[in-house]
């Protein structure tokens, strides 16, 4: 009952994504962003409800108790600050969420701060969104959020499964991930504690969506980001597990990190992953960083810079990388889905480019398009159709009579883009679905009257790529 009625006052406040933005202003709201908090501290100066909210739930700073009405201070997230003087502080970080709920972890530690708890609950963030953009949007009847942290993927899957079911290996995260919920309004969530799938054996879901402790280092001292594991080695379980908990068509989302080893493909690594698991699978890398990069990164995340271990620290895990031959680290996600055949199909692909969000929207199409160009036989019979918004760029110097190159680039979707021949450029003016690919094509081949003849097979990639559709 206190939490619905903090619920309501931090509505009514107008204590929401939009509402703290256009309180903040552009400048504070971006330096936020960057975790720079002063100018949010100078705009928020003024103790009006909604700046009083910003600083006790988002900035954790004290407010001074006067300014706190009633249902804040006793909602049992609030304690006494122990500075005295009349000031309280919240006991976590409770955020507004892009859904329209609310977020609860633990409060956030930044430069200077104490050093974090094994058992922290971060808060949502980054990856946190960029989990939730990449999830199929079709409605299912039961799905899983494994490690849910403070429980932001649920308040996603919240009226699109009927049953959720949501698992961590930190009790706190159980415990936080609740007030998350309740907050939100989202209810009938099953919420259990336990790793990796222990705590669903034996059960088939329609959805399994993780946000997994996927940083690789050599130590795993703090639970919502790593194991200690053998490199990634819990990516690589995790993913491996995953197909004995899917029911027939049902899809798993992940988001990864994955080691460019010296002498190794990362394609063959990640690829080796999905051997054997019975799952048409689609894993994309958004990102590459080189070690040192991505030491400084998860330092910075634990406010360890500025620190007196930071250097050593450092040091301890560069050579941990040296020692396995490590390159680079790539991050990235995984989709997989249980289709039921003998015959899975893998696309691996790194697409650094900015892509339509959310990739959920279409997510399904990108699956049926790989399995689809790899499993039809007689494409030659098959009746095409050009995919919505795809340009025919032609590139040559002023005058020329034929162009140096055609590019066919996507406006929608993942925002491909592919250099063809005069065929293929041809056959994408022209298909729409009427006759079959095998004819069309002898017909393009003659009127184009260059000699190249293009047989239907050649065009499997393009159909996997989402250029042609069936």
């Amino acid at each position: 009952m206190e939490l619905a009625r903090l619920r309501d006052h931090l509505l009514e406040t107008g204590y929401t994504i939009d509402g703290v933005r256009d309180r903040l202003g552009d400048v504070a709201a971006s330096a936020l962003s960057r975790e720079e908090l002063v100018p949010a501290l100078r705009a928020t100066a003024d103790g009006d409800p909604l700046g009083t909210l910003i600083r006790l739930w988002w900035l954790g700073v004290p407010v001074a108790a006067e300014r706190v009405p009633a249902v804040v201070r006793e909602c049992g997230l609030v304690s006494a600050d122990g500075g005295g003087g009349g000031m309280v502080r919240a006991d976590v970080h409770l955020q507004p969420w892009e859904t329209g709920g609310y977020v609860v972890s633990d409060r956030k530690v930044r430069p200077g701060d104490p050093a974090l708890r094994p058992g922290h609950v971060v808060g949502a963030g980054g990856a946190s969104a960029n989990l939730a953009q990449l999830v199929s949007r079709r409605p299912v009847q039961r799905a899983l959020d494994l490690g849910t942290g403070c429980g932001v993927q649920v308040l996603h899957l919240a009226g699109r499964a009927e049953e959720i079911t949501a698992t961590d290996v930190n009790p706190r995260a159980v415990e936080l991930a609740r007030l998350s919920w309740e907050l939100s309004g989202v209810t009938g969530v099953d919420a259990r504690t336990g790793s990796m799938f222990e705590p669903v054996e034996d059960e088939l879901f329609d959805l399994v969506v993780s946000n997994p402790p996927f940083v690789i280092s050599p130590g795993g001292r703090l639970t919502y980001r790593e194991t200690g594991g053998d490199g990634d080695a819990f990516c690589r379980d995790l993913v491996r597990q995953a197909p004995r908990h899917l029911a027939p068509g049902g899809q798993a989302h992940f988001l990864a990190n994955w080691l460019h080893v010296e002498g190794e493909d990362w394609r063959d690594r990640v690829g080796g992953w999905l051997a054997g698991t019975g799952c048409d699978a689609w894993v994309v890398e958004r990102d590459v960083q080189d070690p040192a990069e991505y030491v400084e990164l998860w330092l910075r995340d634990a406010a360890e810079q500025g620190t007196p271990g930071y250097a050593e620290h450092y040091d301890r895990w560069l050579t941990w990388f040296d020692e396995q031959k490590v390159e680079a680290v790539g991050f990235g996600w995984i989709s997989m889905r249980n289709s039921g055949t003998l015959d899975p199909v893998v696309r691996l692909e790194r697409l650094t480019h900015q892509v339509a969000l959310p990739v959920g929207d279409y997510v399904d199409d990108v699956l049926d398009a790989v399995a689809t160009a790899h499993r039809v036989e007689d494409l030659g019979a098959a009746r095409l159709r050009t995919a919505e918004g795809l340009l025919d760029e032609r590139i040559g110097l002023p005058g020329a009579e034929d162009p140096m190159r055609i590019v066919l680039r996507q406006t929608v979707g993942l925002r491909r883009s592919r250099e063809v021949g005069t065929v293929e450029a041809a056959l994408a003016g022209v298909c729409d679905g009427d006759l079959a690919l095998g004819p069309l094509l002898n017909v393009i081949a003659e009127l184009v009257g260059d000699g190249q003849v293009l047989q239907a097979d050649a065009l499997r990639p393009l159909i996997a790529e989402g250029y042609f559709l069936l």
